[in-house]
């Protein structure tokens, strides 16, 4: 295989080469330079070296909205680090959490997989759950003491699919009459119907936006 080829390899597929990285990092956990550096030679070493097929084909990468991903992740692990540690110095075993149901719209096993590993990195947050079926998130958040804080949790984890999914370039998506129509936002595998019910009728699980003292 000639350098160009390998180089044209890299391109198609640096949603693998991105993916790869992060599994990287999170394996490691550390966001060192030497972690950095060395998950991208590995990951890019791993494309060039085996026939891998595309995993979001259509995708074009869109360097400002990766940038304003990985500023907002960055900001939300320091935000939400500060929250946690002041929590558990004012209230320790006492703060209260919650298991909030987050609908999304991306409709993508690694888009949804990729939004769930992110929100898990941020402290405070961990998915316990993925309804692939239903496209649904069930996040235990913490601190969670009214619906208001619900809520804010929601739409913390939709802004960071809004992110992840404008991050992969411009795709097809469905409307609610089921006809395919181009991306305004190129926002590949994104359902144009956000379908954000989230009243009990919507869902059958147990703990959905409720707050556990």
């Amino acid at each position: 295989m000639t350098r160009r080829e390998s180089a044209r390899r890299v391109r198609h597929h640096w949603p693998m080469v991105g993916w790869l990285w992060l599994l990287w990092v999170l394996l490691w956990g550390s966001v060192g330079p030497v972690v950095l550096v060395g998950g991208l030679l590995v990951a890019v070493a791993v494309v060039r070296s085996f026939s891998l097929p595309p995993i979001l084909p259509g995708a074009v990468p869109r360097p400002l909205a990766i940038g304003r991903l990985l500023a907002g992740l960055l900001k939300d692990i320091v935000v939400s680090g500060a929250t946690v540690a002041w929590q558990a110095l004012r209230h320790g075993e006492k703060t209260s959490t919650a298991i909030v149901e987050v609908p999304l719209r991306v409709d993508s096993d690694l888009l949804i997989t990729a939004v769930a590993e992110l929100t898990t990195i941020a402290p405070g947050t961990l998915v316990v759950e993925i309804d692939r079926r239903r496209q649904r998130l069930y996040v235990h958040a913490l601190p969670v003491r009214d619906e208001t804080d619900v809520d804010r949790r929601r739409e913390a984890v939709q802004t960071l699919e809004r992110r992840v999914a404008r991050a992969v370039g411009r795709g097809r998506r469905t409307g609610s009459s089921g006809d395919d129509t181009s991306g305004a936002v190129g926002d590949l595998g994104y359902s144009a119907d956000p379908g954000y019910s989230t009243g009990p009728e919507s869902s059958d699980h147990p703990d959905q936006g409720g707050s556990t003292p």
